[in-house]
């Protein structure tokens, strides 16, 4: 019960793309990846 399988995987992203919708996923991903990397280039400016 501790690890996750496959079909919990899929459920997870079948709940996601309903909630979300196809066209929003890429937006969304896109945003995490810029606050990551100004988030690692904020850090190496301070350091």
């Amino acid at each position: 019960m501790g690890s996750f399988s496959v079909w919990h995987w899929i459920i997870v992203l079948a709940i996601v793309l309903i909630l979300f919708g196809r066209g929003k996923i890429p937006a969304l991903m896109l945003d995490i990846g810029k606050g990551i990397r100004e988030f690692r280039n904020g850090i190496k400016d301070d350091a």
